[in-house]
């Protein structure tokens, strides 16, 4: 028996819900702020993930699904989705616009991690940038969208944590300091770490094992090596979001798991004890355009994986609304009312009424039973009796009161009810 592979699952339909739900939220924060939708192919150049997460990470290093075409060019499925609209903004000479452009994308991503609760090897990002300013306030921006969205979703037990983790100038000295406090713990560090003291230093404070997480606690602070210019560039993040009322925690172990990151970085971590990480987080990439051959452009951006989110909902006991159900069932009695029925169905439907007809030879409580079943609101019945008057039965499935109404007027009737609920 086929099963989707490890990892990937199917989205039945009594969870769409919560899906679209999820989705007309981000939709409508990212047009109250001013965000236009971006969507990206689902394979992009093997380069761009390689160049931009950098070697030392687990999303190059072990993660990412790659593969070579028949003209031999090196894919990659999407690892992640800021590189990819980067290199959109690139391709398409976004950088002649007004700037920042502010671009918001939606869709899957790849990464062949252990699956778990909230972590999938396809899994659905939800992710915003502006691009082409380095201001501050834009940082600021950005952290309330992310607040903003998670509240409009009913999720409220969750807390920022916020870091700065410099720029060119002043983490090359910040690495030197970690190096020197790792190397004296070196054999007590995991097989992964042992290389990132040698790769990427900065991915030692991102190590989950126990035994590495206590080396870090004692680890040298990135603020005390912040240039001036980085430092003012933290003071005004924090200052602005003391004007905002935005809660944040300082979390000088947040370096992020993307190598692209510049000054600002933050996650939104859930209260709940136990809870399955991140429920999102970003920040600052000021060299990432200039690695992908362009002009120095900063830029900063949010993501959050939509199937983490669900998960967050339902353990806060937050339902999605429901979907709407069709609004009228249509049973047939003999073959001659099954036309009638057929003919029925098609002029509601183009009338804008969804509508479902029987199929089959269920007996008619076999019918109603499946109208019942379907949550519609009303079943309509037609006989050989109705057939010979033109008419049909209109049964409220909710009070199971009927009358007896002309063919001719079902559509009416149920607009007009429609407009009455």
């Amino acid at each position: 028996m086929y099963k989707a592979p490890r990892g990937t699952s199917d989205i039945l339909p009594q969870e769409q819900g919560y899906w679209k739900y999820v989705k007309e939220k981000a939709a409508s924060l990212c047009q109250l702020y001013g965000y236009q939708l971006l969507t990206t192919p689902i394979l992009e150049d093997y380069q761009l993930f390689s160049r931009t997460v950098a070697g030392g990470t687990d999303i190059v290093d072990k993660e990412m699904y790659t593969f070579e075409d028949r003209s031999g060019q090196k894919l990659a499925l999407r690892a992640e989705g800021t590189a990819p609209v980067c290199r959109a903004y690139l391709e398409h000479g976004l950088f002649n616009l007004p700037q920042p452009v502010k671009l918001y994308y939606i869709g899957p991503v790849f990464r062949y991690e252990r699956p778990q609760a909230g972590r999938y090897r396809q899994h659905h990002q939800f992710g915003y940038e502006a691009l082409g300013e380095d201001d501050p306030a834009l940082d600021v921006e950005v952290i309330e969208m992310a607040q903003q969205f998670l509240l409009s979703l009913g999720l409220s037990e969750f807390s920022i944590h916020l870091n700065s983790i410099g720029c060119k100038l002043c983490q090359p000295k910040y690495r030197e300091a970690l190096k020197q406090h790792y190397s004296s713990y070196t054999p007590h560090l995991c097989p992964d770490c042992k290389i990132r003291l040698v790769r990427n230093p900065l991915r030692l404070l991102d190590c989950k094992k126990a035994s590495c997480q206590k080396i870090a606690e004692t680890a040298p602070k990135i603020t005390n090596y912040l240039c001036p210019e980085c430092q003012a560039h933290f003071h005004n993040v924090q200052r602005y979001l003391g004007a905002l009322g935005i809660p944040f925690q300082l979390n000088y172990r947040l370096v992020r798991g993307l190598d692209y990151y510049t000054r600002t970085v933050f996650e939104i971590e859930p209260q709940e004890e136990g809870a399955q990480s991140a429920l999102g987080g970003g920040g600052r990439y000021d060299n990432l355009i200039e690695q992908l051959g362009g002009k120095h452009t900063p830029a900063v951006g949010f993501a959050t994986g939509v199937e983490r989110l669900i998960l967050n909902l339902k353990r806060q006991k937050i339902k999605a609304p429901y979907l709407p159900r069709p609004v009228v069932f249509i049973a047939y009695l003999a073959e001659e009312a099954k036309i009638e029925a057929i003919k029925l169905a098609f002029e509601l439907r183009q009338a804008g009424i969804a509508a479902i007809k029987a199929t089959g030879d269920k007996s008619l409580k076999g019918q109603l039973r499946q109208a019942n079943s379907l949550g519609t609101n009303y079943a309509i019945i037609i006989g050989e009796k109705e057939i010979k008057n033109q008419t049909a039965v209109l049964r409220d499935m909710i009070t199971n009161k009927q009358k007896t109404i002309p063919l001719a007027k079902i559509v009416s009737t149920l607009k007009q009810s429609q407009v009455s609920k």
